[in-house]
């Protein structure tokens, strides 16, 4: 085998991780900056608090920084807003995979996080040109992010060998989970320090200066790349030479009756709504029930993801460990990662809805639900370059479009059903929530595939009649 330690694959890899790191903390950081930007008595009502638990905040605000513009957006104009990202990001997951299977998912990639960044960068200035230009920059973000993820899984099609594949990818898309670690803290102290403009500028500057570090040092497959050895352009290149297909047109039929893609659809809806309904509506609940601010403590709100990154790394490293060296077929380590990442997490969901005001107990349930998660990478993640390594990008912009759904929908519909904030209300959300989940789990259990689809590789079409 070929060593690892600064292999042109590994590099890959690890500016593959920046790439989303900084995608993440580009997309989460509005969240943060919003706070601010919005004038104190305009933002939420009071809600109706069933006031089962005691205050648990004390805290005498410091005097900060109040330089930064302030707007009046009522409750459903924040929503709006903060919602906008998404309608983007739906429209350009499929174009993205054909695109990425065309010109290369490099230059896709590359110009997506480079898109991605301008706009943040002209953030401050729609927001003060108007509500209509904020809403229009933010889906703008979304289409340029849009791409990215089908882009690095085309990439990942000529790059990763199957038996490292877990490992790569989990290395690279692990940068989204680390992220929102470090840029909900870091944004906050932004705001807090500085001035929310600046959550803007310095998130949006890195990302430029990544854009040229990438386009410098990546190239689209092992034969174009500069600096590659060639043992290990070669041992990449013949450990994928079964599995690729030189067919120009895109079966697109094969693909829509395929079973074990649609397998990863229900796994990745199931999975997001989970995600998303508690990406945005957690601290409603940390705050409306257990009358605790999880805006105080940046730091509670994301330990979570902290686990789940540290999570999705590990699984990567034992996922490969299994197929290699103990020969678990990959259908059987995608099926047990996947119902471990989403059995794990409706368990653990639903048992924060039963634990009273113990504070503490919450964070610790809801953090283990978000770490078990991580397992999800290299569960139903990945499994699109197991099944049709040419057309991943493409499988992974269906699954992506099916998977933005529950951001859209979810939080919705959870907003709607806890009008009183009652916990009764709020269980019933998890129950939802683990319902899907467990239904994602056992759909893919019973359906997925670990092997190469006929339809994926050459000469498929000679056989048709």
């Amino acid at each position: 085998s070929v060593p690892e330690c600064c292999s042109a694959r590994y590099n890959l890899a690890l500016l593959a991780f920046f790439g989303f790191f900084l995608l993440y903390a580009l997309r989460v950081n509005l969240s943060v900056a919003l706070v601010d930007m919005v004038e104190p008595n305009t933002s939420l009502p009071k809600n109706v608090t069933s006031n089962v638990c005691p205050e648990h905040s004390s805290t005498i605000n410091v005097p900060r920084n109040t330089t930064g513009e302030k707007y009046s957006w009522d409750a459903d104009t924040q929503g709006w807003i903060l919602g906008s990202f998404f309608y983007g990001y739906i429209i350009t997951q499929i174009p993205g995979g054909y695109l990425a299977s065309k010109i290369g998912g490099k230059l896709l990639m590359g110009f997506g996080i480079f898109g991605t960044s301008v706009f943040t960068l002209l953030t401050p200035l729609a927001a003060n040109l108007g509500v209509g230009y904020l809403i229009a920059v933010r889906a703008l973000e979304g289409l340029g992010e849009g791409v990215t993820f089908p882009a690095m899984h085309s990439m990942w099609s000529s790059w990763a060998p199957p038996l490292e594949r877990s490992k790569l990818l989990s290395i690279s898309y692990a940068g989204a989970q680390l992220g929102t670690v470090v840029s909900l803290p870091l944004s906050g102290l932004i705001c807090y320090y500085m001035n929310w403009v600046y959550v803007f500028y310095i998130f949006g500057a890195l990302g430029v200066l990544w854009f040229f570090f990438w386009m410098w040092l990546v190239s689209d497959t092992p034969e174009t790349h500069r600096s590659i050895s060639h043992a290990e352009r070669e041992y990449i290149l013949s450990s994928l030479k079964d599995q690729l297909s030189t067919q120009k047109s895109v079966p697109w039929r094969p693909i829509l009756e395929s079973l074990p893609l649609w397998a990863i659809v229900v796994a990745q809806f199931s999975y997001n709504w989970t995600f998303y309904t508690l990406l945005t509506l957690l601290p409603t609940y940390m705050k409306e029930i257990l009358r605790f601010d999880a805006q105080e403590n940046g730091f509670l709100s994301a330990l979570p993801y902290f686990g789940c990154w540290l999570c999705i790394i590990l699984s990567g490293q034992i996922a490969d460990y299994l197929r290699e060296k103990q020969n678990l077929s990959t259908a059987c380590v995608r099926k047990c990662f996947t119902l471990i990442g989403m059995i794990g997490p409706a368990v653990f969901l639903v048992a924060a809805g039963f634990i009273g005001c113990n504070y503490a107990l919450a964070v610790a349930f809801v953090t283990i639900s978000t770490t078990l998660g991580g397992f999800c990478t290299s569960g139903y993640s990945i499994n699109h370059l197991d099944i049709a390594p040419s057309y991943a990008g493409i499988l992974l912009g269906i699954t992506n479009s099916f998977g933005t759904i529950p951001g859209m929908v979810g939080p919705v519909i959870a907003k709607n059903l806890t009008h009183n904030n009652t916990v009764g209300e709020w269980q019933t959300v998890f129950y939802i929530a683990a319902s899907i989940n467990l239904f994602g789990a056992i759909f893919f259990a019973l359906f997925a595939s670990g092997e190469v689809q006929d339809w994926a590789v050459s000469g498929y079409h000679l056989h048709r009649n």
